[in-house]
């Protein structure tokens, strides 16, 4: 629907982010005059897949929004229990840009709109959440707003160089006008985003009763920050899902995440403890570790009233669902083409790796039910599930990283259980892997051998069925997988055994 999506994959991996610093906010929020906002023609620059939306019952739309956005300022040092104050700074003109997937039939809708921090970690616009969780934004009557809240996706800077232009250099005709004073004043255009969602004035005749802010990588760093800085002043966002966010949350003042020589915070930022609302924080191996980002592991905390953190063993910060499966999974795919998107590949946009990928499908299945227990939280008052941790043994110096701990299958222990954990036929992890740009994020796929299937299931194919079923079961009634996906799940399962 619109650029190449192996780019767009590419981008979509730019969820390296190599990125840290804090924040918070106690002060007023800025005065500003409310954003205007101009409908554009024609179809957006965003990797959204190669479906055809309208035909599931969505118009894609796309306007550009423009204002005075404020920066804010640290107060005081960056504290790791995430209480930060931010006072507003300097104010600055800016124009960028949003795209709208919305159902067509308001009678479809079901009052809650996804509103996600757009990715630019490969310097370009990508919307890795949209691609996670848009079977189930789709058949669940969402709507779904993608904000260009970056400097680098309209103006170019600093990235993981895959060569691809940003808005301003792809389509100077159609994005010429935009306009970003920097990363500073990117969390109060992220708010000013919101707010004009939230008035419905992008919606077409549907009107919104919720609205969720969404990030992945560099993006969920980034509303790390916001939500211990900004939302307790802006107060404009109903809950969030911070996904795969790794150990620390850029400064206000820090400008581009990419740039080494950006300030940074230290690690081991949590979530503040009086969170306003809702958030769900969505963490793969890649991300708990960290390699040489400082993982999520130094930044955890327990739950609370408005906090759930899980953990997914068996994934990686990218696999192939965003890289091969992704793209054309509009929900009508026959199981044999789900199956052979989802076979592990080794070669990666040109980039011979060490390993096929990983390709645990739980990573997908986990951030989608993640995605509904958030809305159900804000919709209803009902928590979500608590889940445990993966299992992981501390570092045995100083910077050194902690390690997982492995089952005899060489499979992380703790942590969300799934069918492909816990009745496996491939070890899959978040790590091992090496090649290219994206080596240390994609993970890897290591395919169990005869004589280990057929320790593990000596009655073959019909016994690992009757395992996986009851597994799936038990991953469905904990609440982690949706049961809307339990017949393709399961499909999957036969149509991928091994042949003997």
């Amino acid at each position: 629907m619109t650029r190449d999506w192996a780019k767009t994959a590419a981008a979509i991996l730019g969820g390296l982010a190599l990125a840290f610093s804090g924040l918070s906010a106690d002060a007023a929020p800025p005065s500003v005059t409310p954003p205007s906002v101009t409908p554009v023609a024609g179809t957006p620059s965003l990797g959204l897949g190669l479906y055809d939306l309208k035909a599931l019952g969505y118009v894609v739309e796309e306007y550009f929004v423009s204002g005075t956005a404020s920066a804010y300022a640290l107060v005081g040092e960056p504290t790791t229990d995430g209480r930060w104050q931010v006072t507003p700074a300097a104010s600055a003109p800016y124009v960028t840009r949003i795209v709208v997937v919305r159902p067509v039939d308001p009678k479809k809708f079901n009052g809650t709109v996804a509103v996600e921090w757009l990715n630019v970690s490969a310097g370009v616009d990508s919307p890795p959440d949209w691609s996670f969780t848009h079977r189930e934004l789709l058949r669940g009557g969402y709507a779904y707003v993608g904000v260009s809240a970056q400097r680098v996706g309209i103006e170019g800077g600093p990235s993981m160089q895959t060569g691809m232009p940003p808005l301003k250099k792809s389509n100077p005709a159609r994005y010429g006008t935009l306009s970003h004073p920097g990363d500073a004043f990117a969390f109060d255009i992220f708010s000013q985003a919101g707010e004009v969602v939230k008035q419905g004035k992008v919606l077409g005749p549907l009107a919104p009763k919720r609205v969720l802010a969404l990030g992945e990588s560099q993006s969920a760093i980034f509303l790390t920050t916001y939500v211990n800085a900004i939302d307790p002043v802006a107060k404009v966002y109903d809950g969030f899902l911070v996904h795969s966010r790794f150990g620390s949350a850029p400064l206000p003042q820090a400008g581009s995440m990419m740039d080494r020589a950006t300030p940074r915070a230290p690690n081991g930022i949590r979530l503040r403890p009086d969170l306003r609302v809702p958030v769900i924080t969505l963490i793969s191996e890649t991300d708990l570790i960290g390699g040489n980002l400082g993982g999520f592991y130094g930044a955890r905390q327990p739950d609370n009233a408005k906090l759930r953190i899980w953990e997914m063993p068996g994934t990686a910060h990218a696999d192939s669902y965003v890289f091969t499966v992704s793209a054309g999974d509009n929900g009508a795919q026959s199981i044999q083409t789900l199956a052979a998107g989802w076979r592990p590949i080794s070669n990666l946009l040109g980039m011979k790796l060490a390993k096929p990928i990983n390709a645990a499908p739980q990573h997908h299945y986990i951030a989608m039910s993640a995605l509904a227990h958030l809305d159900a939280w804000v919709r209803t008052g009902q928590a979500p599930p608590r889940a445990g941790r993966m299992t992981a043994l501390p570092p045995a110096g100083p910077g050194q990283p902690p390690t997982l701990a492995y089952d005899d299958n060489g499979i992380t222990r703790g942590g969300i259980r799934t069918p492909w954990v816990d009745v496996p036929v491939a070890k899959t992890s978040g790590f091992g892997n090496s090649g290219g740009a994206f080596g240390g994020l994609v993970g890897s796929t290591e395919a169990f051998d005869a004589a280990t299937l057929a320790r593990l299931y000596p009655g073959g194919k019909a016994e690992y069925l009757r395992r996986f079923d009851a597994a799936l079961a038990r991953s469905i009634k904990a609440g982690f997988i949706l049961p809307a996906d339990q017949v393709e799940i399961r499909a999957l399962a036969e149509a991928s055994y091994p042949a003997g």
